[in-house]
């Protein structure tokens, strides 16, 4: 009896583990249908597919990324950043990048801080100091920006732009006053200021001239006015022996070396 008990029992759980791998089986087929249903739709679509490798998402995605870089390095717009054709820099925008980067190795260009701006006008010719001044330049910074920044966009530039040309060119409709100032502005550059050179003055070339010097400082220099180094700056003791006063240095080493070629034995 219990040999035919045990033998059911396996059965039914032989007949119960079958039941629970049709339904894995059942629904591993069907992924298979639904793969061949759409290689036979990617087929149709690319009929040369068999002959040019398909190539996998993170290539794409690198694709993207260097386009994305390249339309950035190429002034492409902040509103098309996602566009990758490339924008051409017109001459005012240009301007504007040269002295938005100059004295500042991190600037990127996008934006100009109020000294850079200050710059910008008084190279470019915008300060005459008649109807445009540095008070009015630095009012109309204050005025364009945003309140929690300190430098302003391109935008912002422009629309400074055509606050001073309006000021300054107060005979002009307000689009001619705008052509006039940007034509000051395209093409130009920040202009670097030439080397600091030394006054040559009697005072400085009194305190300059070491033959003029008394005291310990004259022992810091020779009869030409070049620097002794240690020796000028430091006290060295003589220790040969002889007094300082002593005129007959070395005499004596002079008789007892003297050559011995020519004497009689």
């Amino acid at each position: 009896m219990g040999t035919a008990e045990s033998t059911k029992r396996k059965q039914k759980s032989a007949n119960f583990t079958t039941s629970q791998k049709e339904p894995n089986t059942r629904s591993t087929m069907a992924d298979q249908k639904d793969n061949i249903e759409d290689f036979k739709v990617q087929t149709a679509k690319h009929p040369n597919a068999g002959s040019v490798a398909l190539r996998p998402h993170s290539e794409h995605s690198k694709d993207r990324m260097s386009k994305r870089l390249s339309t950035e390095s190429n002034g492409t717009s902040d509103g098309g950043a996602g566009s990758s054709t490339p924008v051409e820099l017109t001459a005012l925008e240009e301007s504007f990048r040269r002295f938005a980067i100059h004295g500042d190795t991190r600037a990127t260009g996008k934006d100009m801080h109020g000294k850079n701006w200050s710059k910008l006008c008084k190279d470019c010719g915008v300060i005459d100091g008649k109807n445009i001044t540095l008070t009015d330049v630095d009012i109309v910074f204050s005025k364009v920006k945003k309140k929690t920044c300190r430098t302003i966009t391109y935008d912002e530039f422009k629309v400074a732009l055509g606050e001073l040309a309006r000021k300054k060119y107060k005979d002009k409709t307000g689009e001619e006053a705008e052509a006039e100032v940007f034509k000051l502005i395209e093409g130009k550059a920040p202009v670097i200021a030439g080397v600091t050179r030394a006054v040559a003055s009697p005072t400085v070339s009194r305190l300059t001239d070491p033959t003029k010097f008394t005291g310990s400082h004259k022992e810091r220099f020779d009869e030409t006015g070049r620097g002794k180094g240690k020796a000028g700056r430091v006290d060295i003791v003589d220790t040969s022996g002889y007094v300082s006063g002593y005129k007959h240095r070395g005499t004596y080493e002079k008789k007892v070396n003297k050559p011995t070629e020519g004497r009689p034995m």
